[in-house]
C-alpha cells in the first residue's frame, strides 16, 4: 500500500466566476513549501443526564476550513497570491508587462485550490477561498518565503483530480540576496531585518445552513504592519517618531534576468523605540510601524511585479 508524502504533494489554483464554485478549467500549478490548508469539523460532547455514568453519543458541530499556505516569492507564481490579497491588478507594457495591486479593493476574488496526494489518492478541492492575511520577512540570508492565510468554504475530497491539467510557470525565484529598502526613496542603511503583514481582516458570514458551511468571507478595514530592527547609528527614525511624521517605505527585489517586484508602503508611521544597551554588542533598536492610507495617494499600499505573464 503507498504512503502519501510530502514531496509527490501537488497543489493548483484557479479563481472562481461564482464563489464556492470550482470552475471547470483554467488551474494553475503552483510551488509551495507547506500548507495546513483543511477543513475540520469538531463533535460536541452530549449534556444530557439521566443516562448513566457513559456518555450518549456526540454531535458533529459547524465545519470550519482555513488555513495557512506557504509559498516563495518569485516573478510569476507570487502574481496570484497578490491579486488574492489586492485584487486584480492594473497591467501595463508589451513584454515584460507590469502588474500594479493597488490596496483598498471593496471586493476580493476567490479561489479553489486543490491539494493532491497521488499515492493514496486523494485530491482534496478547497473552494470560496478568499485571502486573509499575508505576511513575508527580509533578512541578510535563507529563504525567501511568505505564508497565505486563507479561509475557505469548504471541502470536497475525491480520487482523481478536478482540476484537469494544470498550466505551469517557471520558477523565478527571489532571494534575500536581491533585496532591498529605501525611505522616502534613499537606500534605508543598517538594517538587521524586516517583517511585513497585510491583513484584509475577512468577516466570516455564519449563517444557518444545512451543509455547516459559511456562506462567505468579507474584507473589512485592512491592516498593514511590520517591524523593522536597525542597528542604532542615527536618530533619523528615532526623530520621524518623536515628530509623528510618516514616510515611504518601499521593499524591494530585482533579479538579474530583469524581473522585480516592489512593496511599496506611502505612508508608514513609526513608534518611540525603546534604546537598550544589554553588552558589549552593537545596540539595535525595532520599530513596529503601522501603514495608513496616504492622502495625496489616495491608498495604504501598492504592490508592482514585472515579469513575463501578460495577464492575471
Amino acid at each position: 500500500m503507498a504512503r502519501a508524502q510530502g514531496a509527490r504533494a501537488q497543489m493548483a489554483l484557479a479563481f472562481e466566476t461564482v464563489y464556492g464554485t470550482p470552475p471547470a478549467g483554467g488551474f494553475t500549478k503552483m510551488p509551495f513549501a507547506s500548507t495546513t490548508l483543511g477543513a475540520e469539523q469538531p463533535l460536541l460532547n452530549s449534556e444530557l443526564l439521566g443516562y448513566g455514568r457513559d456518555p450518549l453519543a456526540p454531535i458533529k458541530d459547524a465545519v470550519t476550513a482555513d488555513g495557512d499556505v506557504v509559498v516563495p516569492l518569485d516573478a510569476e507564481a507570487f502574481g496570484f497570491w497578490l491579486k488574492a490579497a489586492f485584487g486584480a491588478p492594473t497591467t501595463t507594457g508589451i513584454g515584460p508587462w507590469t502588474h500594479e495591486f493597488q490596496s483598498g479593493a471593496w471586493t476580493l476574488p476567490s479561489l479553489s485550490i486543490e491539494t493532491g496526494m497521488p499515492e493514496v489518492p486523494r485530491y482534496a478541492m478547497y473552494s470560496g477561498c478568499v485571502l486573509d492575511q499575508i505576511t513575508w520577512q527580509m533578512q541578510r540570508s535563507g529563504l525567501l518565503t511568505a505564508t497565505a492565510r486563507l479561509v475557505a468554504q469548504g471541502e470536497t475530497v475525491g480520487t482523481t483530480t478536478s482540476a484537469g491539467t494544470p498550466a505551469a510557470l517557471e520558477l523565478k525565484r527571489f532571494g534575500h540576496f536581491n533585496g532591498s529598502i529605501t525611505r522616502n526613496g534613499s537606500a534605508l542603511g543598517n538594517v538587521v531585518s524586516a517583517d511585513i503583514t497585510y491583513a484584509n481582516n475577512l468577516d466570516r458570514i455564519e449563517t444557518i445552513r444545512s451543509d455547516g458551511r459559511i456562506d462567505g468571507a468579507d474584507p473589512s478595514i485592512a491592516a498593514l504592519t511590520g517591524s523593522i530592527e536597525v542597528r542604532f547609528a542615527d536618530s533619523t527614525l528615532v526623530t520621524q517618531a518623536i515628530n509623528g511624521d510618516p514616510c515611504e517605505l518601499e521593499f524591494g527585489y530585482v533579479l538579474p534576468s530583469g524581473e522585480s517586484f516592489t512593496f511599496t508602503v506611502h505612508a508608514v508611521y513609526l513608534p518611540r523605540p525603546r534604546i537598550e544597551i544589554s553588552g558589549p554588542q552593537g545596540v539595535q533598536a525595532t520599530f513596529d510601524w503601522q501603514a495608513a492610507r496616504d492622502s495625496v495617494v489616495g491608498r495604504m499600499c501598492t504592490a508592482t511585479l514585472i515579469n513575463d505573464i501578460e495577464v492575471y
